[in-house]
Protein backbone atom coordinates (compact mmCIF):
# COMPACT_ATOMS: atom_id res chain seq x y z
CA UNK A 1 0.00 0.00 0.00
CA UNK A 2 3.08 2.34 0.54
CA UNK A 3 4.83 1.30 -2.29
CA UNK A 4 1.12 2.50 -4.78
CA UNK A 5 1.03 5.59 -2.93
CA UNK A 6 4.41 6.55 -3.28
CA UNK A 7 4.69 5.48 -6.84
CA UNK A 8 1.02 7.92 -7.05
CA UNK A 9 2.60 10.73 -5.11
CA UNK A 10 5.45 10.81 -7.88
CA UNK A 11 3.49 10.21 -11.13
CA UNK A 12 1.35 13.36 -9.91
CA UNK A 13 4.89 15.13 -9.17
CA UNK A 14 6.09 14.24 -12.26
CA UNK A 15 2.80 15.67 -14.07
CA UNK A 16 2.65 18.58 -12.28
CA UNK A 17 6.14 19.47 -13.78
CA UNK A 18 5.50 18.57 -17.26
CA UNK A 19 2.54 21.10 -17.14
CA UNK A 20 4.98 23.79 -15.54
CA UNK A 21 7.48 23.08 -18.33
CA UNK A 22 4.91 23.77 -20.78
CA UNK A 23 3.57 26.59 -19.48
CA UNK A 24 6.71 27.92 -19.50
CA UNK A 25 7.27 26.88 -22.95
CA UNK A 26 3.97 28.24 -23.64
CA UNK A 27 4.98 31.51 -22.65
CA UNK A 28 8.28 31.95 -24.71
CA UNK A 29 6.12 30.83 -28.10
CA UNK A 30 7.26 31.30 -30.56
CA UNK A 31 11.01 31.05 -30.79
CA UNK A 32 11.16 30.30 -34.83
CA UNK A 33 9.13 31.06 -38.30
CA UNK A 34 5.50 29.44 -38.03
CA UNK A 35 4.15 27.85 -41.36
CA UNK A 36 0.93 28.60 -42.48
CA UNK A 37 -0.34 25.89 -45.11
CA UNK A 38 -2.63 26.54 -47.94
CA UNK A 39 -4.35 24.03 -49.69
CA UNK A 40 -4.36 26.04 -52.82
CA UNK A 41 -1.89 28.01 -55.73
CA UNK A 42 -0.54 30.90 -54.72
CA UNK A 43 -2.63 33.96 -56.24
CA UNK A 44 -5.99 32.10 -55.67
CA UNK A 45 -8.70 33.93 -53.17
CA UNK A 46 -7.39 31.34 -50.23
CA UNK A 47 -3.84 32.47 -51.07
CA UNK A 48 -4.52 36.15 -50.69
CA UNK A 49 -6.06 35.97 -47.91
CA UNK A 50 -3.48 33.72 -46.12
CA UNK A 51 -0.81 35.74 -46.93
CA UNK A 52 -2.65 39.43 -45.48
CA UNK A 53 -3.54 37.63 -42.79
CA UNK A 54 0.24 35.63 -42.15
CA UNK A 55 1.38 39.56 -43.06
CA UNK A 56 -0.23 40.93 -39.42
CA UNK A 57 0.22 37.98 -37.63
CA UNK A 58 4.13 38.22 -37.94
CA UNK A 59 3.92 41.73 -36.37
CA UNK A 60 1.36 40.49 -33.17
CA UNK A 61 3.86 37.27 -32.94
CA UNK A 62 7.22 38.91 -33.67
CA UNK A 63 8.09 35.68 -35.63
CA UNK A 64 7.38 35.48 -39.58
CA UNK A 65 4.52 33.46 -40.70
CA UNK A 66 5.29 31.80 -43.80
CA UNK A 67 2.82 31.21 -46.32
CA UNK A 68 3.51 27.18 -47.62
CA UNK A 69 1.24 26.23 -50.54
CA UNK A 70 0.26 22.20 -50.55
CA UNK A 71 -2.31 21.36 -53.11
CA UNK A 72 -4.26 18.75 -54.51
CA UNK A 73 -6.95 16.63 -53.75
CA UNK A 74 -9.23 19.06 -53.01
CA UNK A 75 -7.05 20.23 -49.94
CA UNK A 76 -6.67 17.23 -48.11
CA UNK A 77 -3.10 16.80 -48.78
CA UNK A 78 -2.80 19.83 -47.58
CA UNK A 79 -4.89 19.34 -44.28
CA UNK A 80 -3.57 15.57 -44.13
CA UNK A 81 -0.06 17.13 -43.76
CA UNK A 82 -1.40 19.69 -41.19
CA UNK A 83 -2.85 17.08 -38.97
CA UNK A 84 0.41 14.99 -38.88
CA UNK A 85 2.36 17.48 -38.32
CA UNK A 86 3.89 18.29 -34.76
CA UNK A 87 1.19 19.90 -31.79
CA UNK A 88 3.42 22.59 -31.30
CA UNK A 89 1.74 25.54 -33.29
CA UNK A 90 4.43 25.87 -35.77
CA UNK A 91 2.45 24.32 -38.35
CA UNK A 92 -1.16 25.67 -38.94
CA UNK A 93 -3.70 25.21 -41.51
CA UNK A 94 -6.19 27.49 -43.52
CA UNK A 95 -8.85 26.00 -45.47
CA UNK A 96 -12.30 26.86 -46.33
CA UNK A 97 -15.38 25.24 -46.78
CA UNK A 98 -13.59 22.19 -48.29
CA UNK A 99 -12.37 21.05 -44.44
CA UNK A 100 -16.51 20.71 -43.87
CA UNK A 101 -17.26 18.87 -47.29
CA UNK A 102 -14.07 16.28 -47.01
CA UNK A 103 -15.55 13.85 -44.60
CA UNK A 104 -19.31 13.38 -46.91
CA UNK A 105 -16.37 13.77 -50.91
CA UNK A 106 -14.22 11.36 -49.86
CA UNK A 107 -14.71 8.06 -49.06
CA UNK A 108 -11.13 7.09 -47.98
CA UNK A 109 -10.03 9.95 -45.83
CA UNK A 110 -6.87 9.92 -44.10
CA UNK A 111 -7.68 12.69 -40.90
CA UNK A 112 -10.57 13.73 -39.38
CA UNK A 113 -11.83 17.34 -39.64
CA UNK A 114 -13.55 17.13 -36.34
CA UNK A 115 -11.12 14.95 -34.55
CA UNK A 116 -7.30 15.80 -35.47
CA UNK A 117 -7.60 19.30 -35.26
CA UNK A 118 -7.74 22.20 -32.30
CA UNK A 119 -9.40 25.13 -33.85
CA UNK A 120 -8.11 29.02 -33.64
CA UNK A 121 -10.67 31.01 -35.19
CA UNK A 122 -12.40 31.61 -38.17
CA UNK A 123 -11.31 34.62 -40.30
CA UNK A 124 -13.58 35.76 -43.54
CA UNK A 125 -16.51 35.08 -45.34
CA UNK A 126 -16.40 35.80 -49.19
CA UNK A 127 -19.74 35.65 -51.03
CA UNK A 128 -20.96 34.22 -54.01
CA UNK A 129 -23.19 35.40 -57.34
CA UNK A 130 -24.50 33.52 -59.23
CA UNK A 131 -24.11 34.55 -63.44
CA UNK A 132 -24.60 33.48 -66.75
CA UNK A 133 -23.02 34.18 -70.01
CA UNK A 134 -23.81 37.38 -71.35
CA UNK A 135 -26.58 36.31 -74.40
CA UNK A 136 -28.35 34.06 -71.93
CA UNK A 137 -32.01 34.42 -72.88
CA UNK A 138 -33.18 35.09 -69.13
CA UNK A 139 -32.29 38.55 -67.63
CA UNK A 140 -33.03 37.74 -64.21
CA UNK A 141 -33.30 34.91 -61.67
CA UNK A 142 -37.45 34.72 -62.21
CA UNK A 143 -37.15 34.42 -66.01
CA UNK A 144 -34.02 32.45 -65.39
CA UNK A 145 -35.73 29.25 -63.39
CA UNK A 146 -37.95 28.68 -65.99
CA UNK A 147 -35.62 28.93 -69.13
CA UNK A 148 -33.76 26.52 -67.05
CA UNK A 149 -36.50 23.87 -66.13
CA UNK A 150 -37.44 24.23 -70.20
CA UNK A 151 -34.26 23.64 -71.09
CA UNK A 152 -32.57 21.66 -68.75
CA UNK A 153 -30.95 18.95 -70.68
CA UNK A 154 -29.15 21.65 -72.82
CA UNK A 155 -27.98 23.46 -69.79
CA UNK A 156 -24.39 23.50 -69.06
CA UNK A 157 -23.11 24.99 -65.23
CA UNK A 158 -19.40 25.32 -65.11
CA UNK A 159 -17.33 24.68 -61.74
CA UNK A 160 -13.89 24.73 -60.46
CA UNK A 161 -13.49 21.46 -60.07
CA UNK A 162 -15.57 18.34 -57.93
CA UNK A 163 -15.84 19.47 -54.58
CA UNK A 164 -14.59 22.80 -55.26
CA UNK A 165 -17.34 25.77 -53.48
CA UNK A 166 -18.48 26.57 -56.72
CA UNK A 167 -19.79 22.75 -57.40
CA UNK A 168 -21.16 22.79 -53.91
CA UNK A 169 -23.22 26.21 -54.59
CA UNK A 170 -23.92 24.85 -58.34
CA UNK A 171 -25.56 21.55 -56.31
CA UNK A 172 -27.04 23.86 -53.95
CA UNK A 173 -28.60 25.48 -56.90
CA UNK A 174 -30.02 22.61 -58.47
CA UNK A 175 -31.01 21.09 -54.91
CA UNK A 176 -33.39 24.24 -54.64
CA UNK A 177 -34.61 24.17 -58.06
CA UNK A 178 -35.66 20.73 -58.09
CA UNK A 179 -34.37 20.32 -61.41
CA UNK A 180 -31.46 18.71 -63.06
CA UNK A 181 -28.77 20.18 -64.90
CA UNK A 182 -25.35 19.23 -66.35
CA UNK A 183 -22.64 20.71 -64.44
CA UNK A 184 -19.35 20.63 -65.89
CA UNK A 185 -15.80 20.35 -64.24
CA UNK A 186 -12.82 22.65 -64.64
CA UNK A 187 -9.29 23.11 -63.63
CA UNK A 188 -10.05 26.03 -61.29
CA UNK A 189 -11.94 28.94 -61.23
CA UNK A 190 -9.89 30.88 -64.08
CA UNK A 191 -10.61 28.58 -66.80
CA UNK A 192 -14.28 27.69 -65.45
CA UNK A 193 -14.79 31.97 -65.34
CA UNK A 194 -13.13 31.88 -69.16
CA UNK A 195 -15.34 29.29 -70.40
CA UNK A 196 -18.22 31.27 -69.48
CA UNK A 197 -16.97 34.50 -70.61
CA UNK A 198 -16.62 33.06 -74.11
CA UNK A 199 -20.23 31.64 -73.83
CA UNK A 200 -19.04 27.84 -73.94
CA UNK A 201 -21.18 27.34 -70.88
CA UNK A 202 -23.99 28.93 -69.05
CA UNK A 203 -23.88 30.04 -65.55
CA UNK A 204 -21.02 29.74 -63.02
CA UNK A 205 -21.65 29.91 -59.24
CA UNK A 206 -18.00 31.99 -58.13
CA UNK A 207 -16.63 34.61 -55.68
CA UNK A 208 -17.07 37.90 -55.57
CA UNK A 209 -13.59 38.55 -55.51
CA UNK A 210 -13.20 37.10 -59.05
CA UNK A 211 -17.22 38.46 -60.55
CA UNK A 212 -17.63 41.83 -59.19
CA UNK A 213 -15.69 43.72 -62.34
CA UNK A 214 -17.57 41.16 -64.77
CA UNK A 215 -21.04 42.14 -63.33
CA UNK A 216 -19.96 45.60 -62.92
CA UNK A 217 -18.38 45.94 -66.57
CA UNK A 218 -21.97 44.08 -67.95
CA UNK A 219 -19.79 41.27 -69.46
CA UNK A 220 -21.88 38.37 -67.60
CA UNK A 221 -25.77 38.84 -66.34
CA UNK A 222 -26.20 38.60 -62.81
CA UNK A 223 -28.82 36.19 -60.98
CA UNK A 224 -28.30 37.07 -57.85
CA UNK A 225 -26.33 36.89 -54.59
CA UNK A 226 -25.80 33.87 -52.07
CA UNK A 227 -25.59 35.89 -49.16
CA UNK A 228 -28.80 36.10 -46.97
CA UNK A 229 -28.70 40.26 -47.07
CA UNK A 230 -27.62 42.41 -49.95
CA UNK A 231 -23.41 42.97 -50.53
CA UNK A 232 -21.86 46.46 -50.77
CA UNK A 233 -19.56 46.25 -52.91
CA UNK A 234 -22.99 45.75 -55.27
CA UNK A 235 -25.89 47.06 -53.47
CA UNK A 236 -28.04 46.80 -56.44
CA UNK A 237 -27.96 43.53 -56.59
CA UNK A 238 -30.88 41.38 -55.34
CA UNK A 239 -29.90 38.33 -52.72
CA UNK A 240 -31.17 34.10 -53.88
CA UNK A 241 -32.87 34.45 -51.13
CA UNK A 242 -35.44 37.58 -51.55
CA UNK A 243 -35.79 36.66 -55.17
CA UNK A 244 -37.83 33.74 -54.11
CA UNK A 245 -35.35 31.09 -53.09
CA UNK A 246 -35.52 31.41 -49.35
CA UNK A 247 -32.95 30.30 -46.60
CA UNK A 248 -30.36 29.89 -49.99
CA UNK A 249 -26.82 30.61 -48.59
CA UNK A 250 -23.18 30.05 -49.50
CA UNK A 251 -20.28 32.07 -48.67
CA UNK A 252 -16.58 30.94 -49.08
CA UNK A 253 -15.52 30.66 -45.13
CA UNK A 254 -11.86 30.60 -43.96
CA UNK A 255 -11.23 28.95 -40.54
CA UNK A 256 -7.28 28.52 -39.47
CA UNK A 257 -6.46 24.93 -37.43
CA UNK A 258 -3.61 23.72 -35.10
CA UNK A 259 -2.77 20.03 -35.22
CA UNK A 260 -5.00 18.25 -32.20
CA UNK A 261 -2.80 18.37 -28.88
CA UNK A 262 -1.33 21.40 -29.39
CA UNK A 263 -0.98 23.56 -26.11
CA UNK A 264 -4.16 25.47 -25.03
CA UNK A 265 -2.02 28.60 -24.22
CA UNK A 266 -0.14 27.88 -27.32
CA UNK A 267 -3.71 28.54 -29.18
CA UNK A 268 -4.87 31.10 -26.97
CA UNK A 269 -2.05 32.90 -28.64
CA UNK A 270 -2.31 32.24 -32.17
CA UNK A 271 -5.93 33.35 -31.65
CA UNK A 272 -4.87 36.33 -30.19
CA UNK A 273 -2.46 37.19 -33.35
CA UNK A 274 -5.10 36.09 -35.48
CA UNK A 275 -7.58 38.67 -33.38
CA UNK A 276 -5.23 41.59 -33.64
CA UNK A 277 -5.21 40.62 -37.67
CA UNK A 278 -8.46 41.16 -37.80
CA UNK A 279 -8.62 43.83 -35.90
CA UNK A 280 -5.66 45.55 -38.32
CA UNK A 281 -7.16 48.60 -40.27
CA UNK A 282 -5.04 47.64 -42.88
CA UNK A 283 -6.30 44.08 -43.38
CA UNK A 284 -9.54 44.96 -43.67
CA UNK A 285 -9.15 47.44 -45.99
CA UNK A 286 -7.53 44.59 -47.88
CA UNK A 287 -10.26 42.50 -47.63
CA UNK A 288 -12.98 44.79 -48.18
CA UNK A 289 -11.12 45.60 -51.48
CA UNK A 290 -11.78 41.74 -52.26
CA UNK A 291 -15.27 41.51 -51.17
CA UNK A 292 -14.63 40.07 -48.15
CA UNK A 293 -16.26 40.50 -45.03
CA UNK A 294 -14.11 40.13 -41.30
CA UNK A 295 -15.66 37.64 -39.47
CA UNK A 296 -17.83 38.79 -36.38
CA UNK A 297 -16.31 38.56 -32.78
CA UNK A 298 -18.52 35.58 -31.81
CA UNK A 299 -16.97 33.34 -35.05
CA UNK A 300 -13.65 34.27 -33.84
CA UNK A 301 -12.90 32.02 -31.22
CA UNK A 302 -11.91 28.16 -31.11
CA UNK A 303 -15.76 27.00 -30.42
CA UNK A 304 -17.45 29.54 -32.67
CA UNK A 305 -14.86 28.01 -35.22
CA UNK A 306 -15.48 24.37 -34.07
CA UNK A 307 -19.75 25.22 -34.12
CA UNK A 308 -19.74 26.47 -37.23
CA UNK A 309 -17.28 23.45 -38.92
CA UNK A 310 -20.00 21.00 -37.20
CA UNK A 311 -23.05 22.54 -38.63
CA UNK A 312 -21.74 23.23 -42.18
CA UNK A 313 -20.50 19.72 -41.95
CA UNK A 314 -24.12 18.64 -41.68
CA UNK A 315 -25.57 20.85 -44.09
CA UNK A 316 -22.96 20.35 -47.25
CA UNK A 317 -22.91 17.12 -46.33
CA UNK A 318 -26.23 16.36 -47.09
CA UNK A 319 -26.07 18.64 -50.07
CA UNK A 320 -23.12 16.10 -51.76
CA UNK A 321 -24.80 12.85 -50.76
CA UNK A 322 -28.42 13.60 -52.26
CA UNK A 323 -25.99 14.32 -55.46
CA UNK A 324 -24.30 11.18 -55.13
CA UNK A 325 -21.19 12.89 -55.76
CA UNK A 326 -17.49 11.61 -54.65
CA UNK A 327 -14.24 12.16 -55.16
CA UNK A 328 -13.16 8.61 -55.11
Amino acid sequence: MKTTKILRRTMLGAAASMALMGGAWAQSFPTKPISLVVPFAAGGPTDVVARSLAAVMTTHLGQPVVVENKIGAGGTISANHVAKSAPDGYTLLIHHNGMATAPALYRKLPFSPLQDFEYISQVVDVPMTLIGRKDLPANNLKELIPYLKANAEKINVAHAGLGAVSHLCSLLFRQAMGTDFQTVPFNGTAPALNALLGSQVDLLCDQTTNTTSHIKAGTVKMYGVTTLNRIPAMPDQATMDEQGMKGFQMVVWHGVYAPKGTPAAVIDKLNGAVRAGLNNAAFQARMKDLGADVVPEAKRTPQGLKTWLQAETERLGGVIRSAGTYAD
